[in-house]
């Protein structure tokens, strides 16, 4: 009994153990939450944005709902060690008044059997003497055949039981061999899916980069094109006199998506400048290319306003 208290309360104290970490683990894998930010893409090349982080939260366990469950589970232990006490001490009773009935029988029996056999030593002691030799005759004849049937009997199982052996070693090696096959065909598979995998990540690189090389190459182009449009358009406008031949005005130009002239700046020489942003503020809105990222290229640009020689209508 006290040995049997002794383990409860190794268990108890393991029980506990095992409880805290496991409601600790477990409360910690649920309690983070990865709550990324979403990342907002601006196309401005002045004002790139930094990079987002993810947001890790943790929530703390609760001591206290821990320490409830242990205490819980604790008594739960006890009540069920009190009531194995109490079946096991009803057991041993039991077993206790089944030994005094057998050994009181056993008493009864011996000396019933002594009486008998005194009185048969008395009438017939010789004839009494040659049955008893029959008997003991009688009873090692069955005895060695028993023997016999029992050693017959275990060298039957042990037969059995060496063919079973095989049978399963056997079927084990089958079941390894063809484990061990349909893993190395797992890992040649997955091997040629990753290969295959691979080839079209850089197939599907190669043709986004080609397409992005051919996009950027097309929004140049259209760009070219429309900053050609627009310098045409300003010297078209201009007032120019023959002092201003061979002057530089360097035009910076903040247009909306829609062309309109939100300001214009001019840098250089004071009358080229002058006659240079009074052209702008006319033309007002210039032509813009239809491909809105096209179009978002002109929000900020400069040219260079450098005429040579006279327009034809001054």
């Amino acid at each position: 009994m006290a040995k049997s208290a002794q383990t409860g309360g190794t268990g108890l104290a393991w029980l506990k153990s095992l409880v805290v970490h496991g409601v600790i683990a477990a409360v910690l894998l649920v309690s983070f939450e990865f709550t990324p930010d979403a990342p907002t893409l601006e196309i401005s090349a002045d004002n790139p944005q930094p990079d987002q982080q993810p947001i890790v939260e943790a929530v703390a366990v609760d001591a206290s709902a821990v320490e409830q469950q242990v205490q819980k589970i604790q008594q739960q232990q006890r009540d069920k060690e009190q009531a194995e006490q109490r079946r096991i001490a009803e057991l041993e009773r039991r077993a206790q008044a089944a030994r005094q009935a057998r050994e009181r029988e056993q008493r009864e029996a011996a000396e019933l059997e002594r009486q008998q056999q005194a009185a048969r030593e008395q009438a017939k002691r010789e004839a009494e003497q040659a049955k008893q030799e029959a008997a003991k005759l009688e009873q090692q004849r069955k005895e060695a055949e028993q023997a016999a049937k029992a050693a017959a009997e275990k060298r039957k199982r042990e037969e059995e039981a060496a063919r079973k052996a095989e049978a399963e070693r056997k079927a084990r090696e089958e079941a390894e061999r063809k484990a061990a096959e349909e893993r190395k065909r797992r890992e040649e598979e997955q091997r040629r899916q990753a290969e295959r995998e691979a080839q079209l990540q850089k197939e599907l690189a190669e043709e986004m980069a080609a397409r992005n090389q051919a996009r950027q190459q097309r929004m140049q182009s259209e760009k070219e094109k429309y900053m050609a449009i627009i310098q045409r358009q300003i010297m078209s406008r201009l007032r120019l006199s023959s002092n201003d031949i061979g002057k530089e005005c360097v035009v910076q130009l903040n247009l909306a998506t829609s062309g309109f002239v939100i300001d214009v700046q001019g840098n250089g020489d004071t009358n080229l400048c002058r006659s240079t942003v009074t052209a702008v503020n006319q033309i007002g809105t210039f032509p813009m290319p239809d491909d809105p990222e096209v179009a978002a290229l002109f929000k900020n640009i400069q040219l260079t306003v450098a005429p040579t020689k006279l327009n034809q209508a001054n």
